[in-house]
């Protein structure tokens, strides 16, 4: 939600930030530190680093990461009171979630996984509704952390998982990753034919979003991904436990309803959308 909201850049640029991409990498990046921009480039990884060498690591000259830190639950706490309304994020449903999710939280690892770890290290706010979004925020990162070692073992680039990933037709619109990943059409289309010539993908390239599908081998590899993501993700949905997690996905599913009723993706971002 954070990533599409007014409030994140308004607030960001408020803390020094240029606006546009700058926002995004820093905001993103700041509870690892000052960190360079391969750094960047390698937690991230499907940015094209070009893109990211625009703005990082200028951002640290113009905002200190903890001041990026502080600014980004700012915008986070005012996103959450448009689109939700007060009376929401003071609820009993909110303190519940985000007692249930901090505990999750607190069962992730730091070991392999460099961006949980720099969101492990922030300092937990007071409020529920900013401690569930942090949580959840963890979380987001410590799946991701474990999905970045199973794409690298399945031999594919950050480019080629993101086309493998929008061949899904469940995730990103190809002119929306493309673009706000930095690759041309020309990289894109590099890796359509490179990732067709593994038997992956077949259709389509560029813009054409309605002829790119995985074949059966590329289905295949994109279930067994998630798969095994999910199962090195497991550890603190384990720890939390069957029951809480449920109540926790029935809490949160009310929550993302109303974010998303509240109109908080823009159009012409993900698939079906």
């Amino acid at each position: 939600m954070a990533y599409f909201t007014p409030e994140t850049e308004q607030h960001l640029t408020g803390a020094g930030l240029k606006p546009g991409r700058m926002s995004y990498f820093a905001g993103r990046a700041a509870p690892m530190g000052a960190v360079s921009a391969s750094v960047v480039t390698a937690t991230f990884y499907n940015f094209n680093p070009d893109l990211v060498a625009r703005h990082i690591p200028a951002a640290w000259a113009l905002a200190e990461p903890a001041a990026v830190v502080a600014a980004r639950f700012a915008a986070a706490d005012a996103a959450l009171r448009r689109l939700l309304g007060d009376s929401t994020v003071a609820s009993p449903a909110v303190a519940e979630a985000a007692g249930l999710a901090r505990r999750a939280a607190e069962a992730c690892t730091a070991q392999g996984r460099p961006l949980a770890a720099g969101h492990l290290d922030v300092e937990w706010p007071t409020e529920p509704h900013l401690v569930l979004w942090h949580a959840l925020s963890i979380l987001r990162e410590h799946r991701g952390d474990g999905h970045i070692a199973l794409l690298l073992d399945a031999g594919l680039t950050g480019l080629e998982a993101l086309v493998t990933a929008t061949a899904t037709g469940k995730g990103f619109v190809v002119p929306f990753a493309r673009a706000s990943r930095g690759w041309s059409e020309e990289h894109w289309d590099a890796a359509v034919a490179a990732l067709r010539e593994r038997g992956l993908i077949a259709g389509g390239s560029g813009d054409d979003t309605a002829g790119l599908v995985l074949t059966t081998a590329g289905a295949e590899l994109r279930r067994r991904l998630e798969d095994d993501t999910d199962r090195l993700g497991a550890g603190p949905w384990a720890h939390l436990g069957a029951d809480d997690a449920a109540r926790l996905a029935e809490l949160g599913g009310t929550l993302v309803r109303a974010l998303i009723a509240a109109d908080c993706f823009p159009a012409g971002v993900f698939a079906g959308r």
